[in-house]
C-alpha cells in the first residue's frame, strides 16, 4: 500500500515540480535582464544605490516591503473575482506574481551583500537553496525534463536556421 502511495504522489508532484522549476527558471532569467536594463534609468538607479548602503536590518525591511506592495494587486483578484470577471482575476494575480518576482530578485540582489551580514539569513539562504538545488536535481534528472530540454533545443535551432533564411533574403 505505501508503495502505491507513494507512487500516486510522485505521479501528481513530478509534473508539478518540473512546471515550476521551468516557469522559474525561464521568469527569472527575462525578469531579471528587464530588470537589470529598467536598473540603468538614472532614478532606479540612485534608489538602488541608497539601498545598497542600507544597514542589515532596514535592508530586511526593504526585502520584505514587496510583500506590502503585492497587497493591492491581490485585492485586486479578489474584487474581479467577486465580481465574476475570473479572466481578469488569474491576470491580476500572474502580473503581480511576476512583478513581485522581478523585484524580489532584484532587491535580493541589490541587497545581499547587506543581507549576508545577518548569521540568521546566511543559515536560511543556504538552508533554502539546499533545497530548492535537490529539487532542481530531481527534475532535471528525470527522462521527461531531458527529452523536453532536447526538444526544445532542436526546436531552437530550427527557429535560429528560419530566422537567418529569411534575413540572409
Amino acid at each position: 500500500m505505501k508503495r502505491h502511495l507513494k507512487h500516486a504522489l510522485e505521479l501528481a508532484f513530478i509534473p508539478i515540480a518540473a512546471a515550476v522549476v521551468f516557469v522559474e527558471e525561464v521568469l527569472l532569467r527575462y525578469l531579471g535582464l528587464a530588470m537589470a536594463a529598467l536598473a540603468r534609468w538614472p532614478p532606479v538607479a540612485w534608489v538602488e544605490g541608497w539601498l545598497r548602503q542600507l544597514p542589515p536590518w532596514a535592508a530586511v525591511l526593504a526585502f520584505a516591503a514587496p510583500s506590502l506592495l503585492v497587497l493591492p494587486v491581490k485585492l485586486s483578484a479578489v474584487w474581479f473575482a467577486y465580481h465574476h470577471r475570473y479572466g481578469l482575476s488569474l491576470a491580476s494575480v500572474i502580473v503581480g506574481k511576476m512583478l513581485a518576482t522581478a523585484l524580489v530578485a532584484r532587491l535580493y540582489r541589490v541587497l545581499h551583500p547587506s543581507l549576508e551580514k545577518l548569521s540568521w539569513f546566511v543559515r536560511a539562504e543556504t538552508w533554502l537553496f539546499g533545497w530548492r538545488d535537490r529539487i532542481y536535481g530531481f527534475v532535471r534528472a528525470l527522462p521527461a525534463w531531458q527529452k523536453a530540454v532536447a526538444l526544445i533545443r532542436q526546436l531552437r535551432f530550427w527557429v535560429r536556421g528560419l530566422v537567418s533564411a529569411v534575413w540572409s533574403r
